[in-house]
């Protein structure tokens, strides 16, 4: 019995264990498929976002003119330069990166100075032309207390060059709640709480902005300045009525408007000013500010009222499943469109396709990858896959998303379109022009067969891979596929900040700047857009997205094939910002094809043709969408940049016979010369610039360089070297100006120069204004490279003093051991190589030669260290006198970087003192 009543409990104890176990496996397996149910059912669908609809519906107020007799003094700009002289109160303040934001955004030159207390008003003319068209005041007090001395200067200086100002007045803690304005009739209210912001229409300044729009609601903060001044010469711009029954001392109570913007015009002491009651955190003040700017400035400073906008939809077959589009959704992409042509004339979605995901949508394991994650993901279609569009089906697209699919290409005549690539691979990647051409054509044809326009001449490449930096595979495939002539990026020369995109010319293909517009592939839904929806409504109401179109004539904005599915954000943004806009501004917006669109672009910006070739490695992005065959290793280290005729040739070959330095390789045009820098070879890019440098053994210690003579007094030469290699070092050497002169001409009488042959040396270099052209070609090549002075200027513009080395030219020639030493410590290479035993001068030669085996010497060709009739003493007494100044001003700068004054120019100085 004993042992029956133990089996019987051992086997309620394996009941109840097995029935625990049984509950935790169904709480699991419920766990699991409630978790499938809320992750893959659908959500409840809730009525996309509606558009911004109409303009302020609330009656407004009449604002009367302060006097309908008074006229504003007109602007004359025709003394000052177009450029913006901004006074901040520190390099960091907030209302100081704003103000110079804004300038650039516009392209407008400015310069930056702390505002002075009681110290030197920065040099305001150049003899007798102004330096600045618009003083900016980021504290308008620090204008209001300038010493009495400083303050006199820059008034007379307005005054006389009716050059205005603008100025901020940020209330804070310790303001006075009412003061007058020092030397002002004008008081200011401060630490107010304001509501309902009113344009005044009769504003004179008043251009972008729409007159007489009412911004509803309580404005943010407490901390509001408004002005109040019964002088004629003040008028209202922008206006507010208290948040609550606030007393303002001096103001009858039933005033309802109070002016926080106002236009001086000029009346009390001829400077006509703009006067901010707050910073430019409030959009509206932006607006006004970039009046402000326009109005003081005579409009040399602004924009046009015209603006472009173009809006592609990337991807137009590439989305998951449930993120694609749908019947309903490109029905209402029709109807959107209909709606924004009757506010921008010819608006056209621009549709992007890639052909290979026509009714799959992402299937391939490239497309699983988060959005972050796509630029790593590099097998999926592969380079040699052809798969036909009739073989790509996949089971995981639903039948609604397909037959989205068909209906976009059943109204294809209805909008643009422009191709990716085929299988929607990066360009970069594909080091062969021909599969990339395939890939290419895999696309051409399915668009031919599904009759998709292809006459736009427009492309766009998938994560902007391979346009910048440039791939020159893909120009040369689009051009041979597509006949492409337009393309668009948004990483030249850098992705942020927005404000610094260009666009350029490559390979007769023209780049646009792309701009964002805060929708991406993953924002789908309103009420879950990234911050909460009021971010995306802030954007479109005087945010970023407002101030893109605000700041640029030309807009081409990146969206997204499931931005118009679901929630519709991209239509719900581009109608709400198309009538946000046309009710704020005055700016006629319209759309034009991507050719047009580019003609007008580079017609607005003809100086932005020319690229800027930035180093690839410098960013991380730019790195990652760059083909992982080249390398920065390959750029010099290293330029030594002229001027021509001081000894260039001789220190390259010094420093080939160096075991860690190493020199280009020749060019058949140039020899030694690659010339990059200076010339149309810049256009071909910097991969071909590369080509002319060895892969380095040693990347840490090898010191590749490059010699071109002609760079140093070439204008564009320091800024486009900077901008490629900012760490590089600069190697000029500098003789004496006359003898270059003189050497000059020498060379160009050898190489048989007509000019040269036909007039004599002296007939040069005094040729008068109204001589031959050919003849003041060869006097500017003789005199120019020798204002030395204004061309290290210029380079000093760009490099920083300790990356420049002056070689002494006479030393060199002299006694090059001891000038290649100073040369090999300046480089930092090791090892330290014995010049001394590696040269020998060369009598029958007049030079320092390279000792090879034996006891002979290598020399340079006979065209070097010729010699020539002693210079006419009427000559050497015209460019001493020529160049007496400059040399003066030499000797300062080379001081002032703590350089050595080279022999010939200690004794130029000594004998110009004595004469």
């Amino acid at each position: 019995m004993i042992h029956l009543w133990k089996l019987v409990r051992h086997m309620r104890q394996l009941e109840l264990h097995r029935l625990i176990l049984l509950l935790i496996a169904f709480s699991l397996a419920s766990m699991c498929f409630l978790a499938y149910y809320v992750t893959n059912s659908p959500k409840i669908k809730e009525p996309p976002p509606i558009p911004f609809n109409d303009c302020s519906s609330q009656q407004r107020i009449v604002v009367q003119p302060q006097a309908n007799w008074r006229i504003a003094k007109s602007v004359d700009t025709s003394r000052t330069e177009p450029v913006v002289l901004v006074f901040v109160e520190s390099i960091y303040s907030q209302l100081g990166q704003e103000i110079v934001a804004i300038l650039e955004s516009g392209r407008f030159k400015y310069r930056t100075e702390i505002a002075p207390g009681k110290g030197d008003m920065p040099t305001l003319t150049d003899k007798d032309r102004g330096r600045y068209s618009l003083i900016i005041y980021e504290n308008i007090l620090k204008y209001v207390n300038l010493d009495a001395w400083n303050r006199e200067l820059l008034d007379k200086y307005c005054v006389e060059y009716g050059v205005g100002i603008i100025g901020f007045f940020k209330a804070n803690e310790n303001s006075l709640l009412s003061a007058q304005l020092k030397g002002f009739p004008l008081f200011l209210h401060s630490n107010l709480g304001l509501r309902d912001y009113h344009i005044n229409p009769n504003a004179p300044l008043l251009y972008v902005t729409r007159a007489n729009e009412v911004e509803q609601g309580p404005l943010p903060g407490d901390d509001w300045t408004v002005f109040q001044s019964n002088h004629s010469t003040y008028e209202p711009v922008l206006l507010a009525s208290t948040k609550s029954a606030e007393s303002i001392p001096h103001l009858p109570t039933h005033k309802a408007l109070h002016a926080t913007v106002v236009q001086d015009l000029g009346l009390h002491d001829g400077i006509q000013r703009v006067l901010f009651g707050n910073n430019l955190n409030f959009w509206l003040h932006k607006l006004i500010f970039v009046d402000a700017i326009a109005y003081l400035t005579g409009k040399r400073l602004c924009l046009t009222l015209d603006r472009y906008l173009l809006v592609d939809i990337d991807d137009i077959f590439v989305g998951k499943e449930g993120t694609r589009m749908k019947v309903s959704d490109v029905e209402a992409l029709l109807n959107a469109q209909a709606k924004l042509r009757k506010l921008v004339p010819n608006f056209t979605f621009n549709l992007g396709f890639s052909g290979k995901f026509y009714h799959t949508g992402m299937t391939s394991p490239c497309h699983r990858c988060g959005n972050a994650q796509r630029r790593d993901c590099q097998q999926c279609g592969g380079a040699g896959e052809k798969r036909r569009p009739s073989q790509a089906k996949s089971i995981n697209c639903t039948d609604e998303e397909d037959e989205g699919d068909d209906m976009l290409l059943q109204h294809r005549k209805e909008f643009w379109w422009f191709p990716h690539m085929w299988s929607h691979m990066q360009p970069h990647l594909f080091h062969n022009v021909t599969v990339l051409a395939e890939q290419m054509k895999l696309n051409k044809q399915f668009a031919l067969e599904h009759g998709i326009p292809i006459d736009l001449g427009y492309a766009v490449a998938p994560h902007h891979s391979g346009v910048y930096p440039i791939h020159s595979q893909l120009y040369e495939a689009w051009k041979s596929v597509w006949n492409i002539q337009v393309t668009s990026t948004e990483e030249y020369p850098h992705l942020r900040p927005a404000r610094y995109r260009r666009g350029f010319i490559h390979n007769n293909i023209m780049v646009l700047p792309r701009q964002t517009c805060g929708l991406f592939t993953h924002t789908i839904f309103y009420n879950e857009y990234p911050g909460g929806s009021k971010e995306l409504d802030k954007s479109i109401r005087g945010g970023e997205l407002f101030l893109t179109i605000l700041l640029n004539p030309i807009s081409i904005f990146m969206t997204h094939l499931s931005n118009y599915g679901n929630d519709r954000l991209g239509l719900y943004t581009f109608e709400s910002l198309v009538k946000f806009v046309q009710c704020w501004t005055n700016l006629r917006l319209q759309t034009l094809p991507p050719v047009q669109l580019a003609k007008k672009y580079f017609e607005i910006f003809p100086q932005e043709k020319d690229p800027l070739w930035q180093n690839p490695c410098d960013d991380k992005r730019h790195k990652d969408i760059w083909s992982k065959e080249k390398t920065c290793d390959r750029l010099p280290k290293f330029l030594v940049v002229g001027p021509q005729k001081t000894g260039t040739t001789a220190l390259y070959s010094f420093l080939n016979m160096h075991p860690a330095v190493t020199s280009n390789f020749h060019s058949v045009v140039t020899f030694e010369e690659i010339q990059f820098f200076n010339g149309i070879n810049y256009q071909r890019g910097i991969d071909w610039y590369m080509d002319f440098f060895p892969m380095p053994s040693n990347a840490s210690t090898d010191f590749m360089f490059e010699k071109s003579a002609n760079y140093f007094d070439t204008d564009m030469v320091p800024k486009r070297a900077a901008a490629l290699l900012p760490r590089a070092k600069i190697i000029a050497i500098l003789i004496s100006p006359s003898y270059r002169a003189y050497s000059w001409y020498q060379h160009q009488r050898a190489h048989n120069d007509p000019v040269a042959i036909n007039y004599t040396f002296t007939q040069v270099i005094t040729a008068g204004p109204h001589a031959p052209q050919e003849l003041r070609n060869l006097q500017n090549r003789c005199l120019m490279p020798g204002w030395y002075t204004s061309h290290l200027e210029r380079w000093l513009t760009y490099y920083p003093a300790s990356q420049i080395h002056v070689v002494d030219g006479q030393e060199l020639r002299n006694d090059p051991a001891a000038a290649m030493g100073s040369v090999q410590k300046f480089l930092g290479v090791t090892p330290h190589f014995n010049y001394t035993q590696a040269l020998r001068y060369d009598e029958a030669k007049g030079f320092w030669c390279q000792l090879v085996e034996n006891g002979k010497t290598r020399c340079l060709g006979k065209s070097k260290g010729r010699k020539y009739p002693d210079m006419e003493q009427s000559s050497r007494t015209f460019l001493a006198d020529f160049y007496r100044e400059s040399n003066i001003e030499l000797s300062k700068l080379l001081n002032r970087l703590g350089h050595p004054l080279p022999t010939w120019l200690r004794e130029e100085l000594q004998n110009s003192s004595r004469s």
